[in-house]
């Protein structure tokens, strides 16, 4: 009986692929080797490394210090004692017995009063034989308070006027104290007329029996906006 192949043990029919497939695996190595790249080996030396010397950059100080002045010298002092003899008699003088005991009696401590001395203001008059003058009298006082006086800004946004009353004394050297609003009318007017009169030049002083005394003078300040 004759021995037949069959149809998947027969290679002679697969022997177009095989060696389809051996070309193409020839085909592949060869592109491969082709493609393939060599890289040249360099040969790199490493120097040793050297100490480098760094110049450092010297910075000259310009600034001047500014001398401290030497302390001043303290002139020496001396005390100078002065020796008396002993023969002051002193009031209050504290004497210690030394023998006495607790049973013994000690007499009682009496502080000394000192009255303190009542200083006497002058007497302020109102009414004098000779009436206290400003320097060039009433059209010099006129002038003065016209030329110093300044209106208060507040008072002339608000259009306060009016008349201030001021008191003071006059002072026996013609200086003036004592300075005090009687009547104001606010808006400033009342501290500005206060100004005026403390800055006001010496008064002829007032006089009574021949002597100068303090007198009260009251001033009337009169604050009136233009064209009101």
């Amino acid at each position: 009986m004759d021995k037949r192949k069959t149809n998947k043990s027969d290679l002679e029919g697969k022997q177009l692929i095989f060696i389809e497939i051996g070309l193409v695996v020839a085909l592949a190595v060869t592109l491969l080797a082709f493609e393939w790249k060599r890289y040249d080996i360099q040969k790199v030396e490493i120097d040793q490394r050297g100490d480098v010397e760094v110049m450092e950059e010297v910075v000259l100080q310009t600034e001047q210090k500014e001398k401290t002045p030497p302390p001043k010298q303290i002139a020496p002092t001396t005390t100078l004692l002065h020796i008396v003899e002993n023969t002051v008699k002193i009031e209050n003088e504290i004497v210690i017995d030394v023998e006495s005991d607790e049973s013994q009696e000690l007499e009682e401590y009496v502080p000394i009063e000192i009255e303190a001395e009542e200083v006497k203001e002058e007497e302020i008059f109102l009414i004098v034989e000779k009436n206290p003058e400003f320097p060039g009298g009433e059209k010099g006082r006129l002038t003065y308070l016209r030329d110093n006086i300044k209106y208060p800004q507040l008072a002339k946004e608000t259009g306060i006027q009016g008349t201030v009353w001021v008191t003071f004394v006059v002072e026996p050297d013609g200086s003036v104290s004592n300075v005090a609003v009687n009547r104001g009318i606010g808006g400033g007017c009342d501290e500005e007329s206060i100004r005026v009169v403390k800055n006001m030049p010496k008064w002829t002083p007032g006089e009574q029996r021949g002597r100068k005394v303090r007198v009260r003078y009251n001033m009337p300040i009169k604050f009136t906006l233009q064209g009101a």
